[in-house]
């Protein structure tokens, strides 16, 4: 039985984070969509040019011009500005199944985003080692673009 629960962990990976912002939701929405296209930067820092179509079943890929890409994912649902899904293999040209919740709510002070991104399939290690810190900087920067 631990042997099955070993594999089975070997096979998904959560993460969970949260984020304080000093902005409205609307703000915070907006904020998510320019930094998951034009923030997330390749090795080098240059573009990756991410594009997202905003309505259900609305595809989140890297078009890199002539027809050729990368399809990160599926709009799964989308309710502005409270809630964004989106499910697919993300960055991992491998198969897994994937899936990314922004959730967005009201606090005294602003918005709270609480972002939870599950996976499960034959994860590569090296992307197992750098999801949360790649969450970490993202959440970071749309927390700057939202306030502005």
């Amino acid at each position: 039985m631990i042997e099955t629960a070993d594999r089975i962990a070997e096979l998904q990976f959560r993460v969970h984070q949260e984020i304080d912002i000093a902005a409205p939701r609307a703000d915070v929405f907006e904020a998510i969509f320019e930094e998951i296209t034009t923030g997330i930067k390749d090795a080098n820092g240059g573009s990756m040019n991410l594009r997202i179509e905003r309505w259900p079943g609305g595809r989140w890929y890297r078009d890199l011009g002539k027809d050729v890409g990368h399809f990160w994912g599926h709009v799964q649902v989308i309710k502005p500005p409270v809630v964004l899904e989106i499910c697919g293999p993300m960055m991992m040209s491998y198969p897994v199944a994937g899936h990314i919740a922004y959730r967005l709510t009201e606090t005294p002070t602003g918005t709270r985003l609480t972002l939870t991104h599950r996976t499960f399939g034959e994860i590569d290690p090296a992307h197992r080692e750098g999801v949360n810190q790649g969450w970490d900087v993202i959440m970071k920067a749309i927390k700057t673009r939202a306030q502005g």
